[in-house]
């Protein structure tokens, strides 16, 4: 039995090579795993489930058929695709998480989640977050012809560049109280997120003991993946193909 987790892909027409190390893992691991949990960030930006680009079709082919051979795929919106919703549900197959969610894990319970939220030193993006996270602003926005939303998302994608070139480091880190005040409120010692882009597992103290904080690599340079068994937990990296 093995459970597998990703996170912060960035996928993009852009970027093929990470596409193509994608669906790879989609074509070769990902069938032999019980299940798949995606904590977010799957793509560079998700502007609506009514995207019927090319692009998006076959990475939604991808979810089809692994669902279709049995393997349970499980998504937690992040930051650049909380506008993936029920009807790219009902095209793959995949279960919509909660923002939170608590999993057990081989005997384990775990707390899993994309990761932005734990980030709350950065004031400036969890109003942004806030804002954007508006049921009524988000009924709006899909309903903005589709050509007009590449543009409003361009704009705000290059707007965050320069903003995010400012910012300390700290500032993009996850808060330490803030991961240990969520471990706590579900009284488990274990957490998997994304979303900083710094892979590694942390050790930390709790009110209910001695606690692990896992942290998914992003896919911009190699493929990360978090592999679990009941016997095992390993945060492991896939090269990407080459083309020659």
């Amino acid at each position: 039995m093995t459970t597998l987790f990703i996170a912060d892909l960035h996928l993009s027409p852009l970027r093929p090579d990470i596409t193509a190390c994608f669906l790879h893992f989609m074509q070769t691991e990902a069938p032999q795993a019980e299940s798949l949990y995606v904590l977010g960030d799957l793509f560079e930006f998700w502007i609506g489930d009514d995207d019927n680009s090319l692009f998006s079709q076959t990475i939604k082919e991808a979810f089809s058929t692994l669902t279709q051979q049995g393997v349970a795929c499980y998504f937690i919106q992040g930051n650049r695709d909380f506008l993936l919703g029920k009807a790219f549900c009902r095209q793959t197959g995949i279960i919509l998480l909660d923002d939170v969610c608590l999993v057990d894990l081989y005997g384990k319970p775990t707390v899993i989640l994309h990761g932005d939220t734990l980030c709350t030193l950065d004031e400036n993006y969890q109003n942004f977050r806030a804002k954007v996270h508006q049921p009524w602003l988000q009924f709006l926005f899909k309903r903005i012809p589709l050509f007009i939303r590449q543009k409003i998302v361009s704009h705000v994608q290059n707007k965050a560049k320069q903003v995010k070139q400012t910012k300390q480091m700290n500032i993009m880190d996850v808060t330490p109280s803030e991961v240990v005040r969520v471990l706590e409120s579900y009284h488990v010692t274990q957490m998997i997120h994304g979303h900083t882009h710094r892979p590694f597992v942390h050790s930390l103290e709790t009110n209910d003991g001695t606690a692990t904080r896992i942290v998914l690599g992003d896919w911009y340079e190699q493929g990360s993946v978090l592999v679990c068994t009941p016997e095992s937990t390993s945060l492991q990296t896939r090269q990407f193909i080459s083309n020659k």
